[in-house]
């Protein structure tokens, strides 16, 4: 880009078709914003008026070959940061905002992320990686911060973003069905209480709950009560009773019997370190100490959404709830709505 001077009585620079203006300016009763396109006629407008510029006279910009305006930078930039589930809106001073079409499970590429936000002028900003989202949030904005970029930087950005998958994306909540199986000795309004909170976490986040079965606790017991729920067609088994940390538990001992595998002993995150998770055949299996833990915010609230969104159990899964995994009070805001007004431990 180039610098033109526009002063106020002269005639307008030559051989500018296109400039941008820097700054703000009234223009009569117009007020002309930072980096509006300026034709010639609003170039001439500006020169007959000597009380619309300041001291007189004004910088414009003009663009060269490889710059890009701010606007289209930042459109350009946007289109290719935003995968699935996600709706653009702007620009509106060069910020494109990614608004979550659907509830679901912000999902974001944070080192590719990193790369993008290394490149000046370049501006991607999110929430966090795991965060639930509703349809409308702001799940990510981009920004591109002078009034005109070099279309090389944006080019860079658009290949790191295009690069192994989109920047950022919500997996939206599926309507799954869900099956609860509980090794526990638990009647009267406990049971009640149980399930009528496993009920409302599953169902808010759009999917069912196909049957609730309650086992003795041994390894025969539990492998009837998992196949009894296969044969529902469930995509996610819930669990409740299961230590563990004790291998020989029924639930680990039936899972390994009926050809499943447990993927995890304990996540990442506090409180959570009593979670486990399994997989039998394309069943993903999500197994919670006591029924109590139902009735209080942990990792499960975060591990669930996930489970309903579509992702399938796995280590990465699990791994990926480290980086904000200290899951306080403070924190409540990257749980499902459900899960905001439960007990939470303050440190």
């Amino acid at each position: 880009m180039r610098l033109e001077r526009v002063i106020a009585g002269e005639p307008p620079p030559v051989g500018v078709p296109l400039a941008i203006l820097p700054v703000d300016v009234q223009v009569g009763a117009e007020r002309w914003s930072k980096g509006r396109r300026l034709s010639a006629e609003d170039l001439v407008r500006l020169t007959r008026d000597p009380t619309v510029l300041p001291g007189g006279a004004i910088i414009v910009l003009v663009p060269e070959a490889d710059d890009l305006h701010e606007d289209e930078a930042a459109v350009r930039l946007a289109t290719a940061v935003a995968g699935p589930g996600l709706e653009l809106r702007g620009p509106v001073q060069s910020r494109v905002d990614l608004i979550a079409a659907a509830d679901g499970v912000a999902r974001i590429r944070i080192a590719a992320l990193e790369r993008i936000d290394r490149i000046d002028p370049l501006e991607v900003f999110t929430v966090f990686d795991g965060q639930i989202v509703r349809h409308g949030d702001l799940v990510a904005s981009v920004k591109v911060a002078p009034q005109l970029v070099a279309a090389s930087a944006v080019a860079l950005g658009e290949r790191i973003a295009r690069r192994g998958g989109p920047i950022v994306r919500v997996a939206s909540f599926q309507p799954r069905r869900v099956g609860v199986l509980v090794k526990e000795s638990v009647r009267g309004l406990a049971r009640a209480r149980f399930e009528a909170s496993v009920r409302t976490k599953v169902e808010s986040l759009g999917s069912t709950i196909a049957e609730i079965v309650y086992v003795a606790d041994d390894e025969g017991a539990v492998v009837a009560g998992l196949r009894r729920l296969r044969a529902r067609s469930v995509d996610v088994i819930l669990t409740a009773g299961a230590r563990s940390t004790d291998p020989s538990d029924p639930c680990l001992i039936a899972i390994d019997a009926l050809g499943g595998r447990l993927i995890r002993r304990g996540v990442p995150a506090h409180p959570g370190s009593m979670l486990w998770l399994a997989r039998l055949g394309r069943t993903s299996i999500l197994g919670l100490p006591t029924c109590g833990a139902y009735s209080k915010a942990t990792a499960a609230d975060l591990v669930l959404p996930l489970l309903l969104a579509g992702e399938p159990a796995s280590r990465e899964m699990i791994a990926r709830l480290g980086h904000g995994g200290i899951l306080t009070r403070a924190m409540r805001f990257r749980f499902p709505p459900y899960a905001r007004e439960l007990d939470a431990p303050d440190g």
